[in-house]
């Protein structure tokens, strides 16, 4: 994808001045050359929208809402974390780059790629990388003011629930809650909605008409007739105009279509290009710029029509994450291929907007994008979502049992919320106000602005608990629990832990018991996995046994407390623990923890206070007894009677108290969350590790001219051998570099410690080792971005060619590593830096404006235009020189040539 030389300048100018200011965002349409203004204003030419939906299941824990690692997803803690490293990052930071793999430019590929991504992702990003969820939600500002107020982000029904199947309170929850969570993201009112799989009926279509939705996106092969609307102030088109069947797929995408309901309203339709959207994701459509663009153009239509869509759909995660790198093809298409043939990029209501739908279109009954049985997908054993090997029949068993206890927690919501709430299903509606926001000053004005009555502590968590109750049964329904072959896979259980969740709070607040008739009802499921056989084993082994309980919670609290220092007011997930009372107490190799403890549900204010009494035996044994304060009578007596018993030293002694004062049930480290066992396992493994390192460094060093010997033979040197050097070499390594990172300051230190590792670099690949160097790796490219940043923003500009010197060393010492550097993050901050700074500068220079000059003004260089757009009164005479910064970007493999070879 290689860009001449003159194009890299100007379109680095142009990101430079956009980056600058919003409002200079339509100078810069007015500077491309190939696109024409009036197709942004009136209906001409051809317009390319790419939708990507992006979304992710909701994961949480139910008990402790958050996500747990989950291996299959290995090297990344979850899912989620994996799919932003290989998707949505990268799309916020796509790559631009030359024919030797250099960057000449970073794109948001959200700026011009229209999209919804499900709350519950836009969640997680808020909370995991708050950049990128900010990057986002600039590109949907950008994109209004480019596209005349209309933006790229459309708006998705909440957790991806198949709205044909729901009943119509939770249909309408669904748009509501879908809008009002768009709303206090994006700051606008959408005007699309994204439907879960494109399934859709007529009342689904109603639904989204009453609550103010323009437009959708569906699937060719959901249109079935469609026909031109007539027309009363021409003939072109009567009433009579017959209908064109297009039930194969047939119709024709390029055109916005109207469709028409039995209340005398409609909703406005876009059909996607079918074969080209289905290339996109299962095919190689997007290796390649240039072939995707020539596939782009062969959907033109040759019918001399003023204006017309190429409209194609897919899955998000196809750029990055099913297709790896694909996110750098669309964004040349943007920035570039699409330009250069005078394609306008637009998004759907910006398309609307100047050209309303003149074609209405009768949709089939009932269906989806990814089911050719209407949404049998999600209820049937229709076939599809198997491999041909394994049945689907528990769908049908598994949506019934979910069926009834929607029916049964109905009923509870009903009864008891007409108790707290003047009408508890406008209550359920507008509860997404307090999912955004758990602020106790908002929970309390949404419970005040709802409640019959003021409500006391008891009723404020009975409220919460029975709206948490209602969003769990609407979590249960998440369509990814029936997209796949198996109940058992990590999908379908999560939707029964949803159940499991809203069935506790039911029992919590109404004492109704839901849970036995419920397993029944799954026991009608056949799983296709011998060692659960149906629903209600897979429900009472992977999801009973996943359970948390408050006691739970407080042996995670003591057990922990052995190995980090918890404050006073602290918390665990989303509980909020609150220490009353904490000692400790050590007798030889036994260790005496004891504390009282309040727990308060951040979600439901719930809360409950507990002793606990803590021995550590040393090694991996624990045994943890816990107490109801309110069971627990005199229980600073019970302690000091612990506290004699330990005093004999005995653990068998000790324990036997324990379970006289604290009751039989015990809890060790297999019962901690897996988050805080795994660190508590490497913390207790550390010292059997330690002692292996100098072990294996002993033999390293005792046996290295018997290495050498090998090496120097070319023999094959001895298993045993191998492997000791390479612990050693590591531990090294990593010894080297944590001494780097705690002094980076010095710099006689840093020219030492990387002298170090270019030593440790030589004998590793001298000895072909394979180094453990993930610590390494990420501690070198964080010292790099440290580094980066200091050169830019905090250097002395006499010692910022030594400064780019270290910096150029830290990398080649991580090549000779050979650890695989990513400088993705030191080349967002160059550039970023480049842009706001050094480009200006060199925009007013005196060389570059004589040159600007003497060029005519249509040239490829549009110097004269640069130099009116560029208000910028930035210098950098107290700063930094241009010259040695603009070489940086070579180091960093960022290509500005044409503007070093105009210096």
């Amino acid at each position: 994808m290689h860009i001449p030389m003159t194009s890299v300048a100007e379109l680095l100018v142009l990101q430079a001045e956009e980056i600058k200011s919003t409002a200079k965002s339509t100078a810069k349409i007015k500077h491309y050359s190939t696109l024409n203004n009036d197709s942004l204003d009136t209906a001409t030419g051809v317009y390319i929208t790419i939708h990507g939906h992006f979304y992710q299941p909701p994961r949480e824990n139910p008990d402790l809402d958050t996500i747990e690692r989950q291996p299959t997803a290995a090297p990344f803690h979850d899912w989620n974390e994996r799919i932003y490293y290989e998707c949505y990052r990268p799309n916020a930071f796509a790559r631009v780059l030359n024919d030797q793999g250099e960057v000449i430019d970073i794109v948001n590929n959200y700026d011009y790629l229209s999209f919804n991504i499900g709350p519950t992702l836009m969640s997680w990003l808020e909370d995991y990388d708050l950049e990128v969820y900010q990057r986002i939600l600039e590109a949907d500002k950008k994109s209004c003011v480019r596209l005349n107020g209309h933006g790229n982000a459309i708006a998705q029904v909440y957790n991806h629930i198949i709205l044909p199947l729901a009943n119509e309170r939770d249909k309408y929850t669904q748009i509501r809650w879908g809008k009002a969570d768009f709303r206090s993201r994006f700051g606008r009112e959408p005007e699309g909605m994204w439907l879960a799989e494109t399934a859709v009926d007529y009342p689904t279509l109603e639904a989204l008409v009453a609550e103010d939705i323009r437009f959708t996106i569906l699937a060719p092969s959901q249109a079935q007739r469609c026909r031109p609307i007539p027309n009363e102030l021409t003939s072109e088109h009567n009433s009579n105009s017959p209908w064109q069947e297009v039930g194969g797929a047939q119709i024709d995408p390029t055109r916005p279509y109207r469709c028409f309901l039995k209340n005398g309203k409609f909703i406005d339709i876009f059909f996607y290009d079918g074969p080209i959207s289905r290339d996109m994701g299962f095919n190689d459509l997007l290796t390649s710029t240039e072939h995707f663009a020539k596939r782009l153009g062969q959907a033109v239509r040759g019918d001399h029509r003023s204006a017309q869509l190429i409209a194609v759909a897919t899955d998000g995660e196809t750029f990055g994450h099913h297709k790896t790198g694909t996110e750098k093809c669309i964004a040349y298409a943007f920035t570039h291929e699409f330009p250069q043939r005078n394609w306008t990029v637009t998004n759907f209501a910006h398309y609307l907007s100047f050209n309303p739908p003149t074609w209405e279109v009768v949709l089939k009954p009932v269906t989806a994008w990814s089911c050719s049985h209407g949404v049998d997908r999600w209820q049937d054993d229709c076939g599809c979502g198997g491999d041909g090997k394994w049945h689907q029949m528990w769908r049908r068993p598994l949506r019934n049992a979910l069926d009834w206890l929607r029916d049964q927690l109905i009923e509870v919501y009903q009864e008891t919320g007409s108790q707290f709430f003047h009408d508890p299903w406008l209550a359920r509606d507008e509860y997404i106000e307090v999912i955004r926001n758990r602020s106790p000053a908002n929970v309390d004005s949404f419970l005040e602005r709802h409640s019959t009555h003021p409500l006391t502590t008891a009723e404020h968590v009975d409220g919460l608990r029975l709206l948490e109750m209602q969003r769990h049964a609407l979590l249960m329904y998440t369509s990814c629990g029936w997209f796949f072959e198996e109940i058992s896979r990590l999908e379908g259980v999560q939707i029964l832990r949803y159940a499991a969740r809203a069935m506790e709070l039911a029992a919590n607040v109404a004492k109704v018991q839901l849970e036995e008739e419920f397993i029944q009802r799954l026991a009608l499921a056949p799983s296709n996995v011998e060692c659960f056989k149906t629903g209600d084993q897979i429900y009472r082994q992977l999801v009973v046994s996943a359970q948390v309980s408050c006691k739970q919670v407080v042996a995670d609290y003591a057990i922990s407390s052995l190995f980090k220092n918890y404050s006073q007011e602290d918390k665990i997930y989303c509980y909020y623990a609150h220490q009353q009372y904490y000692q400790l107490k050590r007798i030889g190799a036994l260790t005496l923890a004891v504390g009282q403890l309040q727990l308060v549900s951040e979600i439901t204010r719930e809360s409950g206070d507990f002793v606990f009494a803590l021995l550590y035996l040393g090694g991996w044994d624990f045994h943890c007894c816990i107490q109801p304060l309110a069971e627990c009578r005199a229980y600073r007596q019970r302690l000091e009677r612990l506290f004699n018993a330990l005093e004999q030293a005995s653990a068998a002694h000790t324990i036997l108290v324990m379970n006289q004062l604290f009751g039989q049930q015990n809890f060790n480290l297999q019962h901690l969350f897996p988050e805080e066992r795994h660190r508590i396992m490497q913390l207790l493994s550390q010292e059997t590790l330690t002692r292996l390192d100098q072990l294996y460094t002993q033999v390293y060093r005792d046996n290295y001219r018997a290495l050498m010997a090998f090496q120097r033979d070319g023999l094959s040197i001895p298993k045993e051998l191998q492997v000791a050097a390479e612990i050693a070499i590591s531990n090294q390594c990593i010894t080297v570099i944590r001494a780097l990172d705690s002094d980076s300051s010095d710099q006689q230190v840093v020219w030492s410690r990387l002298a170090e590792l270019e030593a440790i670099a030589t004998a590793a690949n001298h000895l072909h080792c394979q180094l453990n160097t993930l610590e390494v790796k990420q501690t070198l490219e964080k010292l790099i971005l440290r580094t980066l940043w200091q050169i830019l923003y905090d250097s002395n500009p006499e010692e910022v060619e030594v400064d780019i010197q270290r910096l150029d060393k830290m990398i080649d010492v991580g090549n000779q590593l050979n650890l695989s550097l990513s400088l993705d993050r030191c080349q967002e901050l160059y550039l970023q830096y480049f842009h706001n700074q050094i480009l200006p500068q060199l925009i007013q220079s005196q060389d570059l404006k004589k040159d600007s000059q003497n060029k005519d003004s249509d040239s490829n260089g549009s110097y004269p235009w640069l130099c009116k757009m560029c208000t910028c009164s930035t210098a950098l005479s107290a700063s930094l020189s241009p010259s040695p910064l603009l070489k940086l970007g070579q180091t960093l493999a960022v290509d500005l040539s044409g503007w070093v070879t105009n210096l």
